[in-house]
């Protein structure tokens, strides 16, 4: 039982006894409830994280920020929601009416379906895919899909030019993203999230960032790609208000407007938690997450979230300190530096291992 689908089965069988068809239906809430937790939570963490942006920003710029609704208003994001939910839903009269109500719920999907993978700590996975990593890539991509298809469909040409520019951007920065975390590949032979967290250990000598040189280098830039890929400051080129009027969802009210943000604010999680579990060891605290009881799983949990959080502040840091960049300076870097950089990081890492067989850096120093 290395999964929360697995636990639920398990459970079930135990409380109702089996049979073919109560089996059938085991599977079917073993794998329902985890998902809609996961649903609950990274729309949660998503609400939360655009509370702690306008925190952030107020500290950056010397005010208080949200301050009223709840202690120190730690409720604003729930009385946001509540408000768009109010809001008129309005859909242009020339919209393809059809692909303008799909695509913010796909741009949504494409955000849930990577946290089917993460490995959050212990069993508390919904499913351990062999092809784990893969699988993280190709659910992005369903972002892209939806972004075009609100561009194309606000028959807006702002949201189209916002929508187009969306696509060139997460589809270019897909690539040194999919390379970096390939380095660390190489190394464990897997693409199992759990596999790639047990291959690592509770201290940071343990961890797939100081492996060698090249997986240090390539953690920044999966960072780098990931800040791109979310449309983040200082790559915010697909809704530039300056430009283009907020872009891909320029046409939105209520809460199809909302749930691109909540998808935005949800995905800045998602990709602080693949670094967390690729390169900073996940929730390893050293223990078997399999043989571990359910308060050191808890733990791993804890530890997971620990070192989640502080890249979610990173992202929320550099939104409010740097300029944003010019859209040819920001294709030149990712076709002339970020990806021959994370060709190199994997050819080197290769290399690396073939010369001192698969021992990373500090098994060198030691001796």
């Amino acid at each position: 039982m290395h999964n929360l689908a697995s636990i639920i089965q398990s459970i079930l069988k135990e409380l109702f006894g089996s049979s073919p068809s109560l089996d059938l239906l085991y599977t079917f809430l073993g794998y329902l409830v985890p998902c809609l937790t996961v649903v609950t939570v990274i729309g949660m963490i998503g609400g939360i994280l655009t509370l702690m942006e306008r925190k952030v920003a107020g500290a950056i710029q010397n005010r208080l920020g949200p301050n009223r609704v709840g202690p120190y208003g730690s409720l604003q994001w729930i009385a946001d929601a509540i408000k768009l939910h109010l809001k008129e839903d309005i859909i242009p009269a020339l919209a393809d009416k059809n692909l303008f109500r799909l695509a913010p719920y796909i741009v949504f999907v494409g955000t849930v379906l990577t946290g089917l993978v993460i490995p959050f700590g212990g069993s508390f996975i919904v499913v351990d895919l062999n092809v784990g990593l893969i699988f993280l890539i190709v659910a992005v991509s369903l972002v892209v899909i939806g972004l075009l298809m609100s561009g194309w469909a606000s028959n807006n040409k702002w949201a189209l030019l916002g929508g187009i520019r969306s696509a060139a951007q997460i589809v270019s920065y897909e690539i040194p993203s999919a390379l970096a975390l390939l380095t660390v590949i190489l190394i464990t032979g897997s693409f199992s999230m759990q596999k790639i967290v047990a291959e690592q250990g509770l201290f940071p000598w343990q961890w797939f960032i100081f492996y060698n040189p090249f997986t240090f280098i390539a953690f920044f830039i999966f960072g780098i790609a990931s800040l791109a890929e979310l449309n983040r400051v200082p790559f915010d080129f697909p809704e530039a208000e300056s430009e283009l009027v907020s872009g891909y969802n320029v046409e939105y009210s209520s809460m199809r407007f909302g749930f691109f943000f909540a998808a935005e604010f949800g995905n800045i999680f998602v990709t602080a938690s693949i670094a967390t579990a690729v390169f900073l060891g996940g929730g390893n605290i050293g223990l078997d997450p399999y043989e571990s009881g359910i308060g050191y799983q808890l733990l791993m949990v804890l530890v997971f979230f620990a070192k989640a959080i502080p890249l979610c502040f990173v992202s929320l840091w550099v939104r409010w300190t740097l300029p944003r960049l010019r859209i040819d300076q920001m294709m030149s870097m990712c076709w002339k530096y970020l990806i021959p950089i994370s060709f190199v990081c994997l050819t080197c890492t290769a290399l690396w291992m073939l010369v001192f067989n698969g021992n990373g850096i500090f098994w060198r120093m030691s001796g």
